[in-house]
């Protein structure tokens, strides 16, 4: 199982996009990014974008809920965007819809977080 990850910056946002299985073995690099992206220099926010993640698991889902505490620690704002319906069937049996925001689309994320 593997993971590819990409970093871009659009009007201040940070986009994170990984791609792939995110799982126990691939969670650790998003973990690595997401650290990286809320190091100085500080973006307007960070947007997690997973329309090309087809499977997530607990670890995931740790690495996500800790990045989006680091980031409202920071006073910016972490929205996870475009899940695809099995991973966002998980986020919401396991409540993190409750906990962080998630965007059908990662434009409109990347838009909210800039206004």
């Amino acid at each position: 199982m593997t993971s590819d990850i990409s970093i871009r910056r659009e009007d201040g946002v940070v986009i994170v996009t990984p791609v792939g299985e995110m799982d126990a073995v691939t969670s650790p690099a998003l973990a690595d990014a997401l650290d990286e992206v809320l190091a100085a220099p500080l973006p307007a926010g960070v947007v997690v974008d997973l329309a090309k993640v087809g499977f997530c698991d607990s670890r995931c889902i740790g690495v996500l809920v800790s990045a989006f505490r680091q980031a409202r620690d920071l006073g910016l704002g972490l929205v996870v965007a475009e899940p695809q319906q099995q991973v966002n069937r998980l986020f919401v049996i396991a409540g993190i819809d409750q906990v962080i925001p998630i965007d059908t689309s990662t434009d409109n994320a990347v838009e909210t977080l800039r206004g």
